[in-house]
């Protein structure tokens, strides 16, 4: 009751002037609930007038409910001021459509605002910046969506992936709750999995990338031991992508060499009631990228990469990734120049990644994690 009353509070004290009687209704409403906790009734009571609180709220027009929306959002453009966004989302059904229906999707708006746009494509410009924080101690990784220029503001969580090794394979759980890092978890997203010389990785999803994708049918990427599961929640995972190193024997100090093919996400349809829930997906395309080719710096007698000051430790993991030259894709990607996923050190135990179109970040992430756990370094 105290989160779904913060929540209504939060909505009623946006700074609108003419929803003046809005305003007044829903503190008469959060009255009614007060009064019902602290009349000392039983559970069953207070539930009641939870649902005729929500029942009110969900009466409001679609008009009114949108407009509330947008002044939200406009006042809210980044984190932590974007939370006020997803409380209008969360006081009832009605609420969370016409709010999903106002927000739109990062490919066009740069901005992460639900759990579903981490497995939206992000924007063709500008890349969104994020950093991974490495603890080695335990084998987990937090990635954060940066909240300035700077590598020292504390960031926005995203995901976190822990890594598990199983005999000589080697497996990395991704979830978006560090409390739920296992594959029967409702906050589980995906994996990652390599072979047993650290060189060749596979990306699982959850749920299916488009409608009518098969989950993959090996014993490897089933998700419960069991085959008797709940119909709406797939029991394998479904591959979106293969990532490969060339194998280096020699443990030469020299450029690495990665190959990516993946199955790249595309636009949700804003007026889905739970885009990570749904196959609403359409098939997309495959996109193939490879790693931009350091250049010998004849100076400094190494090899180079201009990353914008977006990286200041030189590292064996560091990379950009461009996509190959194909006029078929339907983005028009494919330069072979543009940088759609840069990742580099910064710190003993952090590294930034910026990724933008066709790429999520559930996918920039897990392509980063590859860096953690081949077997060229």
């Amino acid at each position: 009751m105290s989160l779904r009353r913060a929540i209504l509070s939060r909505v009623s004290s946006s700074s609108i002037s003419f929803l003046g009687e809005s305003r007044s209704s829903a503190r008469r409403e959060r009255s009614d609930v007060e009064e019902i906790e602290g009349g000392g009734r039983d559970g069953v009571l207070a539930a009641a007038g939870e649902e005729e609180e929500a029942g009110r709220w969900a009466r409001m027009l679609p008009e009114l409910i949108a407009e509330i929306v947008r002044r939200v959002e406009a006042g809210g453009e980044r984190w932590p001021l974007r939370k006020d966004v997803v409380s209008c989302a969360c006081v009832c059904r009605r609420w969370r459509e016409v709010t999903r229906g106002v927000v739109r999707p990062p490919l066009e708006t740069g901005n992460i605002t639900f759990p579903s746009s981490l497995k939206e494509p992000g924007p063709a410009d500008t890349p969104i910046q994020c950093y991974i924080k490495r603890n080695k101690k335990n084998s987990t990784f937090y990635l954060y969506l940066g909240l300035s220029q700077t590598f020292t503001d504390k960031g926005k969580f995203l995901l976190v992936a822990r890594r598990f090794r199983h005999g000589a394979l080697t497996e990395y759980i991704i979830s978006l709750d560090v409390d739920g890092l296992s594959q029967g978890s409702n906050a589980y997203v995906g994996k990652l999995r390599s072979d047993f010389l650290g060189t060749n990785f596979t990306i699982y999803d959850s749920r299916p990338p488009y409608g009518g994708a098969k989950a993959s049918s090996s014993r490897a990427s089933r998700r419960f031991a069991s085959k008797q599961i709940s119909p709406q929640v797939p029991a394998g995972n479904f591959e979106i992508g293969q990532i490969s190193y060339k194998f280096n024997l020699l443990k030469s100090r020299g450029p690495r060499r990665m190959h990516c093919t993946l199955q790249c996400p595309t636009a949700l349809d804003s007026t889905e009631e739970n885009p990570l829930k749904s196959k609403a997906h359409s098939a997309g395309a495959s996109v193939v990228l490879r790693n931009k080719a350091p250049r010998w710096h004849e100076h400094l007698q190494c090899w180079c990469l201009n990353f914008h000051g977006r990286v200041t430790v030189a590292s064996v993991k560091n990379f950009q990734l461009v996509a190959t030259a194909d006029a078929n894709h339907p983005s028009g990607i494919g330069d072979g120049e543009t940088v759609l996923l840069q990742f580099g050190k910064v710190g003993d135990d952090m590294f930034t990644v910026d990724y933008r179109q066709p790429l999520s970040a559930f996918q920039a992430f897990a392509i980063c994690l590859t860096s953690f756990g081949n077997g060229l370094c």
